[in-house]
């Protein structure tokens, strides 16, 4: 067994007790409950804390509102969008806006630079479908030529109110079946943020990625619903329920994923992040990447938590990719890349439970590359470390029956410190399950290689 100093360092920064810190929202929780609106009452801002574990780095109060700015929906179809913009004036530093009207569609991109600003979401924010519009004026983003619809920065910033935001997807989802290179947009994008609570909030229908926390700090996600689908015979694609990308601490915890993409996507300079209590099914898995895409580029993963957490009708559960050491474009894809350096240090996924998965750990250093014989001539430059994989356990697919996982390096070189300690996964045909075992230390894998 694996002595406890050389298990990953994350396990000495969390702690199980809840009171590790105060609820960083106490100082707020007497606020007067809100205010009558049209027959519609505001509410409370929600405690919101990690639990059961933390960071180890705590999370600020935000400040009490002392205004509020109730926005009225047109109706018949009109713009919402100016109004809600309007409000975000009016009611910046100090102020509340709210949102309880049904329904507010929206055809203006919303850009909301936020201080010390709550917003109480209880109807629908729902984005018109015309796709040359968004596709001209959506936030654009250079890292993988990602767009957004909103674009919410700033600091202390609160949102929560039980509410949805809908980003209309068949349209989209039919257009990019015929066209892989429409521009489909991000549902939200928490762009340069610092102290964010975002509690019981519906995420509905995304054309691309549900949530990308862009050069973020200090956010807690909690209580959150994602969900989408089609009505079509075309499948949703890229509907990664988050993906994290140059941001330190974040929290994402007790909420409900159903997608077609990974459910949680670490992405290049993701530092601190816990994840623990989400029901994700369909995904891709909770991954780390892909990274080293671009070769000009570091790319940093480090310090990672994921505690438990149900995955279900998933490819994969705890995942890992990394694009090889050189340049390669597969055939369906708009962009490719390869190359790049960097490192994944100290990660680790705990008590996780599985449910009819492919693969419940899967590690490749050939992201993107089609040809693996040349994978294995110019491998990924990019070092894995210190990863843990403990208390996996549930029922594979019949799709890879009986092999269960695949831990594949680019070279030994590349992969150090890799453990997998208590795992017990079943196939479908009762076979003794197994797992493809590449270039690292066979050792430290309490896991039938074969």
């Amino acid at each position: 067994m694996v002595a406890m100093n050389l298990l990953p360092i994350v396990l000495a920064t969390l702690a199980v007790a809840p009171t590790a810190f105060a609820s960083p929202l106490e100082a707020t929780a007497l606020e007067a409950r809100g205010r009558t609106h049209n027959g519609k009452e505001t509410t409370d801002r929600p405690v919101v804390f990690p639990y059961p574990l933390n960071t180890g780095k705590k999370f600020k109060e935000t400040p009490r509102t002392t205004k509020t700015c109730f926005v009225d929906a047109l109706g018949n179809g009109l713009d919402d969008g100016p109004n809600i913009l309007a409000a975000a004036k009016k009611c910046n530093n100090g102020g509340k806006i709210a949102l309880l009207d049904d329904l507010y569609m929206i055809r203006t991109p919303l850009d909301l630079q936020l201080n010390k600003v709550d917003i109480e979401l209880q109807g629908t924010l729902k984005f018109v479908d015309d796709i040359p519009f968004w596709e001209k004026n959506s936030f654009k983003y250079e890292f993988q030529n990602s767009s957004s619809f909103i674009q919410i920065g700033g600091k202390d910033v609160n949102i929560y109110g039980g509410g949805t935001i809908d980003g209309n997807s068949q349209k989209w989802i039919d257009a990019h079946a015929a066209n892989s290179w429409t521009w489909r947009p991000i549902l939200v994008t928490f762009f340069d943020l610092d102290n964010a609570y975002i509690s019981n909030i519906n995420f509905r229908y995304s054309a691309n990625w549900y949530i990308l926390v862009h050069t973020c700090k200090n956010m807690i996600f909690d209580n959150v619903s994602i969900a989408g689908g089609t009505t079509s015979k075309n499948e949703p694609k890229n509907t990664d329920g988050w993906d994290t990308y140059r941001s330190d601490n974040i929290v994402i915890q007790h909420s409900k994923i159903d997608n077609h993409d990974d459910c949680v996507s670490f992405k290049p300079n993701s530092t601190n992040i816990l994840v623990q209590s989400l029901d994700c099914n369909g995904s891709h898995g909770i991954s780390v990447g892909s990274l080293g895409q671009y070769p000009k580029y570091y790319d940093i993963v480090e310090n990672i938590y994921v505690f438990n957490t149900t995955m279900t009708n998933a490819t994969s559960a705890g995942r890992i990719k990394v694009w090889s050491g050189e340049y390669a474009k597969p055939p369906s894809w708009v962009e490719g890349g390869g190359g790049g350096h960097g490192r994944v240090f100290n990660v680790t996924w705990d008590a996780i439970r599985l449910k009819n998965i492919d693969y419940a750990i899967e590690i490749t250093q050939c992201y993107g590359q089609s040809n693996l014989t040349r994978c294995s001539e110019v491998p990924a430059t990019l070092k894995i470390s210190n990863v843990l994989f403990r208390g996996l356990y549930g029922t594979a697919s019949k799709k890879y029956d009986p092999r269960v996982g695949s831990l594949v390096c680019g070279g030994p070189e590349n992969c150090n410190n890799i453990y997998a300690r208590d795992i017990n996964i079943q196939p479908p045909s009762a076979k003794s399950p197994t797992f493809t075992c590449r270039n690292m230390d066979q050792s430290l894998l309490d896991i039938p290689c074969a």
